[in-house]
């Protein structure tokens, strides 16, 4: 009998029964993947609303504060800022439903010199109306005025 040593192991008997534990390359493959199928969590199926906030030149608005709830209800459930393209998304539950989307910002208009005059600073608001009906896609655009 040829000896075994391993390390950290005490004694030939503890050695043994570390190799006798060892599964085969199989073994270890279904091991790891029943290990990561319990670690995917479910997913909720969901419904996604995209947009656009557009300022009142009709180009894209950045700094957009975006509020989207459902119809009939009298808070808003999401609150967004739109990007440096002034898209916005947010899921939604994948169950039919109309949603309100609100956006606003502040705007001051370019002067003649290419500096923004901040005394004409103006509030603009838009708002639009999407239904989702299970789960899907909607692009919607916010232009404000």
């Amino acid at each position: 009998m040829t000896a075994v040593w391993l390390a950290g192991a005490v004694c030939p008997a503890q050695a043994r029964r570390f190799l006798q534990e060892q599964k085969t390359p199989q073994q270890q493959e279904e091991k790891k993947a029943q290990r990561t199928e319990k670690k995917k969590p479910q997913e909720k199926p969901y419904g996604l609303i995209f947009g656009t906030a557009y300022g009142p030149d009709d180009r894209p608005l950045y700094g957009v504060t975006i509020t989207i709830r459902r119809e009939g209800k009298k808070h808003s459930t999401w609150e967004l800022v739109s990007d440096h393209r002034g898209e916005f998304a947010q899921r939604v539950p994948a169950d039919a439903a109309d949603y309100l989307i609100k956006g606003e910002a502040e705007y001051a208009p370019m002067g003649p010199d290419g500096k923004p005059q901040m005394s004409k600073k103006k509030k603009l608001r838009g708002e639009t109306r999407v239904h989702i009906e299970g789960e899907e896609r909607q692009d919607v655009g916010v232009h404000l005025q």
